[in-house]
């Protein structure tokens, strides 16, 4: 019963995020559109690190991408925003894929340490390139259509975009290929030894997460009308990194809530304090100590048979 009912809770959830704009003022708008994309983010990571076991401690940087790409097609191209919008998860998914072929061979610690190294790299680029990309300075002001220019018509297209791209990796991460990088990742000595071949799921799966991370940075133009180099430091890739560790690194709807707390938690505790970095190693220290699982990963192991449980 539970197995049957649980797809229906996050459609049940969709009807109170339809209703947020017409009850919250602008700003809460606001913050919700970033929830939503930031969330987008984590699942993306969520389906590399959680689902697949690769140490992706630099994805920020596709997340940048997209958002890069996004911008400067709309800024400096005169090519239609749709085509805008399909370009920067492209760049986001193309650099996936470059950088998870130079990452591949590498395993765990050092393969995350190659990735915080290039994607350092990408971001030194793009803080220093002021003729193409704005510098440090990023890029403002940016035309948008009229549909999605406004706070209720960017949340309503980030809502809806979010929810079909968390569809669509939900459905990726229960398909047979799905199965298999799990396999990957509690075994991959032995999905070896069945016939997998390793490293091409686990390429496959880089250059997913890259592009749904580069779908989150091109609604973060949307939301934002901007973007800026430090949206891909490896800092923001450790945040996001907590943010999966706090909802259930395991569980597919564990990163969701995890953004969503470490965004409310980020915007509201800004106002009252400028130590926000204390505060975010504060948790991190707490879910490492009594939540290892996360939040949903603690729901599911007690709702799972004692049997199971056991195993």
């Amino acid at each position: 019963m539970r197995r049957s009912t649980a797809p229906l809770l996050p459609l049940l959830l969709l009807v109170p995020l339809l209703a947020l704009p017409q009850v919250l003022p602008r700003f809460h708008t606001y913050v919700a559109a970033i929830v939503l994309l930031t969330a987008l983010l984590a699942t993306s990571l969520n389906l590399a690190i959680g689902y697949t076991g690769l140490y992706q401690f630099g994805h920020a940087v596709f997340y940048g991408v997209g958002a890069y790409g996004t911008a400067l097609m709309l800024t400096r191209t005169g090519m239609p925003a749709p085509v805008a919008f399909l370009v920067g998860p492209l760049a986001a998914a193309a650099l996936s894929l470059v950088m998870g072929l130079i990452c591949i061979r590498l395993s765990k610690l050092y393969f995350g340490m190659l990735q915080i190294s290039l994607g350092s790299l990408v971001w030194a680029v793009v803080y220093r390139w002021y003729s193409f990309t704005g510098g440090d300075d990023g890029i403002h002001g940016i035309p948008l259509p009229d549909a999605i220019a406004t706070p209720k018509g960017s949340y309503y297209f980030t809502l809806t975009v979010t929810a079909v791209c968390v569809f669509a990796m939900y459905r990726i991460v229960r398909s047979p290929f799905g199965k298999v990088i799990q396999g990957i990742r509690d075994n991959p000595v032995r999905a070896a030894a069945i016939g997998v071949d390793v490293r091409l799921h686990q390429m496959a799966s880089l250059v997913i997460a890259g592009f749904f991370g580069g779908v989150a940075g091109s609604l973060f133009v949307v939301v934002e009308s901007s973007v800026f180099p430090d949206m891909m430091f490896w800092t923001f890739s450790l945040e996001v990194l907590i943010m999966c560790l706090l909802g259930g690194m395991y569980t597919f709807f564990g990163p969701l809530v995890g953004a969503s707390v470490i965004v409310l938690l980020r915007v509201f505790a800004s106002v009252h304090t400028q130590y926000w970095s204390l505060i975010l190693g504060t948790i991190l220290t707490l879910v490492i100590i009594f939540l290892p699982d996360g939040v949903l990963g603690v729901f599911a192991r007690r709702l799972r048979p004692k049997e199971d449980r056991g195993a």
